[in-house]
């Protein structure tokens, strides 16, 4: 949403999870004008079998509670000896109500002593507008999974993953800067300023 006064787009952020909104913000901040997500809005029942249709779910919900443009993102790890799992469901994994460390603690035990440990972190990003229109954009990020949590920083399965295109540090050991140079999330929402862009919004 521009005006004469504010050529930056203003998207109102679907996320409740203080986190990703954080990641979200770093990312855009010199581009976007991202606005919290109302207080009174309730939480969205994330249900769809793919990441877009949670993020369409997410996005749908607040930008009709709010009249503007909203962002969704929803994010999963695919890890290949466990046939993609826990893709979807990769933020309750352990249960609902889980902890970051409780998921962690389920996948390490899961692949147990496995030696291929490759996976891929996905984000797909969508924005919805009042009139209906959508843009959807993806991020991925190839890596492996480490036998132990490696690092402070980051948050979610950050410090059990390290990325392929790093120095063989987990999400968890890099500056913020650094992690969103190469993940999955900076991608997709880097992915979304060139749509937006293009789009001429």
């Amino acid at each position: 949403m521009n005006t004469p006064h504010n050529p930056r787009p203003q998207l109102v952020c679907a996320s409740a999870n203080p986190d990703k909104v954080a990641e979200i913000e770093f990312i855009l901040r010199d581009v976007v004008d991202l606005v919290a997500r109302p207080a009174d809005v309730p939480d969205v029942v994330e249900d769809a079998d793919t990441l877009e249709g949670n993020a369409r779910l997410k996005a749908v919900a607040i930008c009709e509670a709010t009249g503007v443009p909203a962002v969704a993102d929803d994010t999963g790890l695919e890890v290949l000896a466990l046939d993609g799992a826990p893709g979807v469901y990769s933020a309750r994994w352990a249960g609902e109500g889980c902890s970051y460390a409780d998921n962690r603690n389920k996948l390490l035990a899961e692949l147990g002593g496995e030696t291929d440990r490759r996976a891929v972190f996905r984000t797909s990003v969508l924005v919805r507008w009042p009139d209906g229109r959508e843009l959807v954009v993806d991020g991925v990020c190839p890596g492996t999974i480490a036998l132990a949590d490696r690092g402070e920083g980051g948050f979610g399965y950050d410090a059990v993953f390290v990325p392929d295109e790093g120095d063989g540090r987990s999400f968890a050991e890099m500056a913020e800067a650094d992690k969103h140079a190469i993940s999955h999330r900076g991608r997709a929402f880097r992915n979304l300023l060139d749509a937006l862009s293009a789009a001429g919004e």
